[in-house]
């Protein structure tokens, strides 16, 4: 068959064909240009000048360390997970979740966009050194515009042209290395280390060794420019380890042997008076100056492609306002974005100085940096079976890298660290209330594991439950889901805001595939009300067995429930039942709420709450009653009420003659101090006569709580409803909680 002829493409077509790159294009070379620039042609000379060779040697090996550290993570974190769209953003995403991933992405993003318009006010110092007379806003317009019109047309035309941007880089790198000063014989000797303050020597310029280091850091910065390239490179887990790395080890070869060459080609006065002796002693100085011009330019293209690629992934999350017009593409352009971020960078380039504002940028870099690290150093220690990147590296370089970051951002400048972290704990909070689902699963809950296992492990040392730690953890059997409905803001206000719930369906009557449905449904709303809340079903043959099984087998778990939670029983048929239930239960040492809801009433307005209290038998002691009449749960269910209702709470006992009252006064006294009832909203009231006289003429309240004896009588139970008109909880202690604590 003959071959099918070729059809000839536009321009237009093959600018707007999607392509993915490949290491060398996508990662290595915007790595590279964005690492290469302003400082190491206008700075770099004055840092040996002020800190002499050996000097600028440990502040670059510093920098460098630290950014070869991130570097070295960065590569192990893309060896062990598919990165899509986002570059850094996905990759904190992936590992610590969409909360943290956008509240670095986003000041990261923004970081973009003005950095760009940083990178363009360093192309017009070049340029007005060669046109001093043409105006700087009409240079800064001129470039801004060739600059974002490149990125909108076409980012395999920008990349493409970085090829020749680099290229003169190197040009102007081989007119550094063939100056004739380089080869000229020297008498004097190198200043090896700069003089600071206290230094004998002379040549003190006014700062210090770390403020020498601060201005060449953000030279070491820029690695992430390959990685933003992430959805458009053809194997991100291939292509950002190998660019990156290779970036890192030529940049550093570079700086460190053009350190060298400085002290070849200038004294140290000359080094710190003179920011273009690179220029001036150059075999070509134009070629240099094309170098530098080609550096900020490409770095400026770099932050035009990368930035919108990274807000096109945050917007795919749905974080920001508009996703849904940011994140659609063009022919695989991001245009939307691009035009977005244009208008950002023009108005960084309106404010015409960025001096206040640039401190900012590299502290969100910094953090970049140090959440990177931290996401290995995290992931390696789990010892997840998920994390198994083909580049292992040892925890002590994320380590120091994570430790190099937090030491530098605070050396460079603590008021702009502090703001950074600030922003970024903010813009956590911010995404936290939007409460976002993710669609990548990450590894926070292996995180929150493993700091379980050692809360377990430290509460096991420590032994029995501390009382003074008691919270409620209620375990409710739920046979119809439909039938906790109707307690379901009961449940809420009990274990809010610290306690917990644990439902056990029963699937006495269906199955545990028909019920478990809508067992989750119900934990799902309770979590939404922010009620820790887990759950399981059992297939049972009855109500006793399920819950007696569920209770023996949860006291050997970590987060034990101790309270069982019981709803009056619909029929008579069922007391029994329910009786054997509760004495069960108080032989494993759990309490026992059991709430009888007023069929009319319910809960009602939840603004008073009558509390029952009883002496002991042998008379008035309180220690006694607290030993015998389940006064710890009754206090503290009735203290939790009181305070989440904003209720009136009145404490009440009966004595059967007059002659008892002071007693009884002295009594209910004794225990609200005992157990530090608070005063504001609390009656304490005695009533003469019996107990259900007294209670059938007691003041009016939306729940009774009373004590729950061993043997229930669930006759009597349904009698306080009715004599008092409102709903009752009946309580029963486990020994395990204490209201005097």
């Amino acid at each position: 068959m003959p071959e099918r002829p070729r059809i000839p493409r536009s321009l237009t077509q093959v600018l707007h064909l999607p392509k993915r790159f490949g290491t060398f294009t996508g990662v290595f070379t915007p790595a590279l240009v964005s690492i290469l620039g302003v400082i190491m042609y206008v700075r770099l000379a004055w840092v040996v000048g002020n800190a002499g060779l050996l000097g600028a040697w440990l502040i670059m090996l510093i920098a460098l360390g630290i950014t070869a550290c991130t570097g070295i993570s960065l590569a192990s974190i893309a060896t062990n997970t598919r990165i899509g769209a986002g570059g850094p953003y996905a990759m904190i995403s992936n590992s610590l979740g969409l909360e943290v991933g956008g509240s670095i992405g986003i000041p990261l993003y923004l970081s973009r966009p003005v950095g760009v318009a940083m990178y363009i006010f360093g192309f017009r110092e070049g340029w007005l050194w060669l046109f001093p007379d043409h105006p700087p806003l009409l240079v800064d317009l001129a470039v801004f515009a060739v600059v974002y019109t490149l990125a909108y047309i076409s980012t395999r035309l920008a990349v493409q042209l970085q090829y020749i941007i680099m290229a003169v880089i190197g040009l102007s790198l081989v007119s550094i290395l063939a100056s004739p000063t380089l080869w000229e014989p020297r008498e004097a000797q190198p200043l090896l280390f700069g003089a600071y303050p206290g230094a004998p020597e002379s040549g003190f310029k006014g700062t210090t060794f770390w403020g020498v280091f601060g201005i060449f850091f953000p030279a070491a910065t820029g690695i992430l420019a390959g990685t933003s390239m992430s959805g458009d490179l053809r194997d991100p887990r291939r292509n950002i380890p190998r660019g990156t790395l290779w970036a890192i080890a030529a940049t550093s070869l570079i700086y460190f042997t053009l350190a060298w060459v400085a002290t070849r080609v200038a004294s140290p006065d000359e080094l710190i008076r003179n920011y273009t002796i690179f220029l001036d002693r150059a075999l070509f100085p134009p070629v240099v100056l094309a170098g530098l011009l080609g550096a900020t330019f490409s770095s400026a293209l770099a932050g035009a492609i990368g930035g919108p690629r990274m807000l096109t992934a945050l917007s795919q999350s749905r974080i920001l306002p508009g996703s849904g017009w940011l994140c659609r593409r063009d022919h695989g352009e991001p245009r939307n974005a691009i035009a977005l971020t244009s208008l950002i960078t023009l108005g960084a380039l309106m404010m015409r100085d960025l001096n206040d504002v640039a401190p900012l940028v590299g502290m969100f870099f910094l953090i970049a940096y140090f959440v990177i690290n931290l996401v290995l150093l995290i992931e390696s220690s789990l010892g997840l079976v998920s994390f198994r990147p083909t580049l292992r590296v040892p925890r002590l370089i994320p380590l120091l890298g994570a430790g190099g970051c937090v030491f530098v951002m605070f050396v460079l400048n603590p008021t702009f660290s502090l703001i950074a972290v600030g922003t970024v704990i903010a813009i956590y909070a911010y995404i936290l209330k939007r409460n976002i689902k993710s669609t990548v699963e990450d590894v926070r809950s292996g995180i929150f594991g493993a700091l379980a296992e050692w809360a377990a492990a430290r509460v096991a040392e420590l032994g029995p439950t501390n009382v003074r730690a008691w919270k409620p953890s209620l375990l409710v059997p739920v046979e119809d889901p439909d039938e906790i409905r109707g307690k379901f803001r009961f449940l809420l206000d009990v274990c809010l805001p610290e306690g917990s719930i644990k439902l056990l369906g029963l699937a006495t009557h269906t199955t545990p595939q028909h019920l478990r449905p809508r067992v989750d449904a119900l934990n799902a709303a309770l979590l939404d009300r922010e009620v820790f809340a887990t759950c399981t079903v059992i297939d049972t043959p009855s109500f006793t067995t399920g819950v007696m099984n569920g209770l023996q087998a949860l006291q050997g778990a970590f987060f034990r429930p101790n309270i069982l939670f019981l709803r009056m029983p619909e029929s008579a048929a069922r007391f029994a039942e329910f009786g054997d239930v509760i004495v069960q239960a108080n032989d494993t040492g759990v309490g026992i709420l059991l709430l009888a809801l007023h069929p009319k009433a319910g809960i009602g307005q939840c603004g008073a709450i009558n509390l029952w209290l009883r002496p002991a038998s042998s008379g008035w002691d309180v220690q006694d009653a607290f030993r015998r009449n389940n006064l710890d749960l009754t206090l503290l269910m009735g203290y939790r009420l009181m305070r989440r209702w904003n209720a009136h709470l009145n404490l009440i006992t009966v004595v059967p003659q007059a002659a008892d009252v002071p007693a009884a006064q002295d009594f209910l006294r004794e225990i609200c101090d005992l157990a530090r009832i608070p005063t504001r909203n609390t009656h304490r009231v005695v009533k003469i006569g019996s107990f259900l006289d007294a209670a059938a003429q007691g003041d009016a309240a939306d729940l009774n709580i009373l004590g729950l004896q061993e043997d229930p009588d669930f006759h009597f139970m349904q009698r306080m409803v009715e004599v008092t008109h409102a709903s009752c909880l009946f309580v029963a202690d486990s020994g395990r909680e204490s209201a005097l604590a």
